[in-house]
């Protein structure tokens, strides 16, 4: 695994955990309620943004450039 996919992975899982932990503290607590809001909203755009890429075509779409960027080409005959 490459150090690049480990950032990504760490990224990803961190704005996973802000957004249900600011969710769990917006559900628990009732003050500053407007700064949550805020908050949990950057959080859902954030955490649809790696889940779209993490399952949409981007990843799919970087494995394969990667693929022919590795492969060896073929030589004519």
């Amino acid at each position: 695994m490459k150090t690049k996919d480990v950032a990504m992975y760490v990224l990803g899982s961190l704005i996973a955990i802000g957004f249900f932990a600011t969710l769990v503290f917006m559900v628990a607590k009732g003050t500053y309620q407007d700064a949550v809001n805020l908050i949990v909203g950057a959080l859902i755009g954030a955490f649809s943004t790696v889940v779209s890429f993490f399952y949409g075509s981007s990843k799919s779409s970087a494995e394969k450039t990667a693929m022919i960027h590795n492969s060896t080409p073929i030589k004519p005959e």
